[in-house]
């Protein structure tokens, strides 16, 4: 597999005083005409630094810890489906919140994948994702973008790029101009287009990252300026990783200055 990420261990090291907040987003084709027909071949993990004081804390500037995944080829999907329960169970033993932008999505095609019989984390995952709002604390570790920020929308769709144009977070996907997601994939899988599959991998770090944020801010953890543009924050992270993000179409999106 195909594996980024600017993390020196397994977790990030943060600062006294910090707690971790992190997202997972996971990228399938889609068969609905098979059962379990749906195929994962790339996912993310994002993970945020936050005050451990429960105290909101600005975004606009913010660094963040990622891992990427991807596969070569369809063989490798299985060991892509061990890697996401190895990411979650990181997730479960050091994160809170940990969101999703329907999470339960995200862990049904992981289970359906899995070589023989589900995979622990994904379960564990699964199960917490159902009891979030049983906690008696109130706070649930789990947060779902899709169904638990409804007190901080105004709007109706809950879609993820929808949802954050409610809370005035850019997130323009210049990957989809003129393509698709399945159309990628299938130039990476069949013509070995390495900007093809950077437009996924960027795409869903986007995903990742701007799920992440929207849990902080539904947590009352986060705020940011109105109109914050998320592809600064990869361009400020990935730009040295991915030469997608060295292309004109994206370099555009960050402002004369920035593109100069």
């Amino acid at each position: 597999m195909i594996i980024s990420t600017n993390l020196a261990g397994v977790v990030p090291r943060c600062q006294p005083g910090t707690r971790l907040a992190a997202a997972i987003d996971v990228e399938w084709t889609k068969n609905y005409r098979i059962r379990g027909g749906n195929v994962p071949f790339c996912y993310s993990v994002v993970w945020l630094p936050l005050p451990a004081s429960d105290a909101s804390t600005g975004l606009d500037t913010t660094r963040f810890w990622y891992t990427s995944a991807y596969v070569e080829d369809t063989s490798q999907c299985p060991d892509l489906v061990a890697g996401a329960d190895a990411a979650l169970a990181s997730l479960m033993g050091h994160a809170s919140p940990i969101a999703g932008h329907q999470l339960c999505s995200d862990l049904a095609v992981l289970a359906a994948a899995a070589a023989g019989a589900r995979p622990p984390a994904v379960a564990a995952a699964a199960a917490a994702w159902r009891q979030r709002r049983q906690e008696p604390s109130g706070q649930p570790r789990f947060l779902d973008t899709r169904y638990d920020a409804g007190h901080v929308l105004t709007c109706q769709s809950r879609r993820l790029v929808d949802v954050c144009a409610d809370l005035r977070l850019d997130v323009t996907q210049p990957e989809l101009r003129g393509t698709s997601m399945t159309a990628l994939h299938r130039r990476w899988l069949e013509l070995s287009d390495i900007t093809a599959r950077e437009k996924i991998t960027v795409l869903n770090l986007r995903h990742s990252l701007s799920t992440a944020m929207v849990a902080a801010r539904a947590a009352g953890l986060a705020h940011w300026q109105p109109g914050l543009n998320v592809n600064k924050l990869l361009a400020g992270e990935l730009s040295a990783v991915f030469g997608w993000l060295a292309h004109p179409v994206f370099t555009a999106l960050l402002g004369e200055a920035d593109a100069a």
